[in-house]
């Protein structure tokens, strides 16, 4: 899969393809809750906890909506 993405395969683990796999999702606007079940956590706190830093354009675009609404 890597290599059809034109990146060299032997310089990826897998935990940093399932981080770049949150990352891009969650930079698309995918709700928490199916990065939540595509990965694999039966909650959204273990993706939460685990993928902070990834998801927090999601986190800043909830805020910035909810501070849209109630100013």
């Amino acid at each position: 899969m890597l290599d059809k993405a034109e990146l060299v395969g032997a310089e990826w683990a897998l935990r940093e393809m399932r981080h770049s796999f949150v990352s891009v999702l969650s930079d698309h606007g995918i709700p928490i809750e199916d990065i939540s079940r595509l990965v694999g956590h039966r909650s959204t706190t273990v993706t939460e906890t685990v993928y902070r830093l990834q998801i927090r354009p999601v986190m800043e675009k909830g805020a910035t909506t909810m501070h849209g609404i109630f100013g």
